[in-house]
């Protein structure tokens, strides 16, 4: 006859299931691993503005103005064109300033895409900086 092995109360498995610990882990590290670039990078840099001085004075008469009043129609430096002869007018003026500094303002009626392609544009013709001026 055989015998059957008795078991014990004090027989029992004691190690603890560490698989799910270890698969909670690397998920997390991953994670970490997949947000850290994301968070480190920047799409738009900011800039403080500088104080008012003789620089700052004939850099913004050096700086190109934009603003887009509608769909159809921008500004530049006051002068008022069609959004389609955009290029045409600031290629020369970006060409001539000595900064490349072009400033773009929007009015609240603009679609969001208009605005972007202006300043698309602007850096396509060759614009240093552009900064984004609120109302």
């Amino acid at each position: 006859m055989a015998r059957k092995a008795r078991r014990s109360a004090t027989d029992g498995i004691y190690d603890p299931n560490l698989t799910p610990l270890i698969d909670v882990s690397l998920v997390l590290v991953v994670i970490l691993l997949v947000a850290t670039p994301m968070a480190l990078q920047s799409g738009i840099a900011v800039a403080r503005a500088g104080s008012v001085g003789k620089a700052a004075e004939m850099a913004r008469d050096a700086r190109i103005e934009i603003n887009v009043v509608d769909n159809d129609r921008v500004e530049i430096n006051r002068v008022m064109i069609r959004r389609e002869h955009l290029s045409a007018m600031l290629q020369p003026l970006i060409a001539q300033s000595p900064t490349h500094e072009v400033v773009v303002s929007c009015s609240d009626e603009v679609a969001h895409g208009v605005f972007v392609s202006v300043l698309d544009e602007a850096k396509a013709q060759g614009a240093g900086r552009i900064a984004v001026v609120g109302r």
